[in-house]
């Protein structure tokens, strides 16, 4: 079953949707939707009771935003307290203690910061929202010195984010400070089976611009990177559900690797894959194959041959958060057409309403790996040249 919810739902998804007749909870959003006739919705009780009684019963949902109904309404499963396991980070970092003990964390509320004593903490540090979501409200901290000005961001930020996400999704009645995690960093899709075995579906690296650089925006894949981390990837997804016997529960996840190639977990995301439907969506375009359908039907990718004549490509996600210092109410327009120039092969672009969120939108690009440079320049660009 699916259960789709604001922000935003991608045609893809609503085509699968229809394609392979999965049921979708009838909700308010989904009514907005205009899906095809002949989808196959389910009220609350017919959502119950298919996961209560259906063998192995799968849930998967676009949006963090789905949570609220889970707990509402399956609080007699487990599923709730496993959902909670990772989108609560502390909850997340007492999971792992045992598969990474060196970690470094430490809860603190907002109302405290300004009584924080930070010359206590090892540096340099991450802090962010316990229950957080899209990087909001994160920030690096290097130095005693700049803490003050960091400060001040942070809790502003809370408060604005606060606004357009459910407690669920993003809390701001308490923060997590952690260890700054070395070396490159990762996002990958994935599920565990009825088996309780993992299958990675897309593995995607995330580029920064520079060291104090903690933004979404640009994701890249490419043979090279399925080859070198499906493996260890896979491995570090089995020992994590074996710790709370994970089976048939899809997840997005970030990680990073140091140079002596050891994995240390930033966050795990249940019930989806990359949101916004971006990453899913890029996996199919990059791959051939339909993510969603592959975790409901059970199909474990043969990366062998789907490889095959993807040698030198490199398929990128770009997500245009509104990084011109520019206040939404300053900006009369975007140049799409301009944007989408700086590039050899867009494959999709998705324009969004950035006067209701921090974004412009979501576009799709297939390259050469030696062509990386497009996606430097966008990477470093704060996107002020595209806007009016």
């Amino acid at each position: 079953m699916i259960i789709l919810d604001k922000p935003y739902v991608s045609d893809y998804l609503k085509e699968t949707v229809t394609k392979f007749d999965f049921p979708v909870l009838d909700n308010e959003y989904s009514q907005e939707l205009n899906l095809d006739s002949k989808t196959l919705l389910f009220s609350t009780e017919e959502a119950v009771q298919y996961y209560k009684n259906t063998p192995n019963a799968r849930i998967y949902t676009n949006s963090e935003n789905a949570i609220q109904w889970i707990v509402q309404h399956l609080k007699e499963s487990d599923l709730h307290e496993k959902i909670n396991w990772f989108k609560n980070k502390l909850a997340f970092r007492k999971l792992t203690e045992k598969l990474f003990p060196e970690m470094f964390y430490k809860s603190v509320k907002p109302k405290d910061l300004d009584s924080i004593i930070i010359e206590d903490f090892p540096k340099p540090f991450i802090i962010k929202p316990a229950i957080g979501f899209f990087s909001l409200a994160v920030y690096p901290v290097q130095s005693n010195e700049e803490w003050p000005k960091i400060k001040e961001k942070l809790k502003r930020e809370i408060q604005e984010a606060a606004l357009l996400f459910p407690s669920e999704v993003l809390d701001s009645t308490e923060l997590i400070i952690e260890g700054y995690i070395q070396g490159v960093e990762f996002a990958f899709d994935a599920y565990y089976n009825e088996k309780g075995e993992a299958v990675i579906l897309n593995i995607m690296k995330h580029e920064f611009a520079s060291v104090n650089d903690v933004s979404d925006r640009v994701y890249a894949t490419s043979k090279s990177v399925m080859e070198t981390y499906l493996s260890p990837f896979t491995n570090f997804l089995n020992d994590l559900g074996n710790l709370i016997n994970l089976k048939n529960f899809p997840l997005h996840v970030e990680v990073r690797v140091d140079d002596k190639g050891k994995l240390v977990p930033i966050e795990v995301n249940p019930l989806r894959f990359g949101g916004f439907c971006t990453t899913a969506d890029l996996a199919s375009y990059a791959w051939g194959f339909n993510p969603y359908a592959a975790f409901f039907q059970n199909l474990k990718p043969d990366w062998k041959d789907i490889l095959k004549g993807k040698s030198e490509k490199l398929f990128g996600l770009i997500i245009l958060d509104n990084s011109t210092g520019k206040k939404v109410e300053e900006i009369k327009s975007f140049n799409y057409e301009k944007l989408l120039a700086k590039f050899e092969k867009p494959l999709e672009l998705r324009k969004f309403d950035y006067k209701k969120y921090p974004i412009f939108g979501f576009l799709f690009t297939e390259t050469r790996e030696e062509n990386f440079k497009e996606l430097a320049y966008i990477l470093q660009s704060d996107l002020s040249e595209f806007v009016n």
